[in-house]
């Protein structure tokens, strides 16, 4: 499921919604690998859309509600949540303090958006199970697990909560309603 301009790419989606943000927090465990890569080009698209980014960590259940204080301090005005087990299994509450806190938070499961989070742009994971069924094939019919390829997840879905937007004050832009694949109303 790695895909490491992920954040990148919904830093641009969440500007199309909020265009006034200047400061965007990213919530992310720093214990995960994988969120690394993330980070770094979702700093490098903060630049080159003038954004201001706060880095906040959450590595455990415990830290989650210090990190939604911490993005109010500093004035934060949205948040990515980059994809992790400890905050995907928190996600119920981490929509409920994003919607306290009046932060427009985008994530990277879909999961987010049927819990309340406003949107969520990431890898298609059905799609993904899919195609992890011919791994297994092939598996079973003898090639070797290390003599197949690793790839990168090739589509990506695209949720809206238009309930969430409606709650925030926020008017989800027509163009990102056609390109979304799953609309909450």
């Amino acid at each position: 499921m790695m895909s490491s301009d992920l954040a990148a790419k919904q830093l641009e989606i969440l500007k199309e919604v909020v265009p006034r943000i200047s400061s965007v927090a990213v919530l992310h465990n720093p214990a995960n690998p994988g969120n690394e890569p993330e980070v770094r080009h979702v700093e490098a698209a903060a630049r080159a859309l003038g954004v201001r980014l706060q880095l906040v960590r959450a590595s455990s259940p415990s830290e989650i509600d210090n990190a939604f204080t911490t993005m109010t301090n500093e004035r934060a005005s949205a948040v990515i949540v980059l994809v992790d087990a400890v905050l995907q299994n928190n996600r119920t509450r981490i929509t409920d303090l994003a919607a306290r806190h009046h932060l427009p938070a985008v994530y990277g499961l879909s999961e987010y958006v049927d819990v309340g989070g406003l949107l969520a742009y990431g890898p298609n994971r059905r799609e993904m199970f899919r195609h992890a069924a011919t791994y297994v094939d092939r598996i079973l019919k003898g090639v070797k697990p290390g003599d197949l390829p690793v790839e990168q997840p090739s589509k990506f879905s695209l949720a809206v909560n238009l309930k969430t937007a409606k709650a925030l004050g926020l008017t989800i832009p027509p163009s990102l309603l056609l390109r979304a694949d799953q609309i909450i109303q």
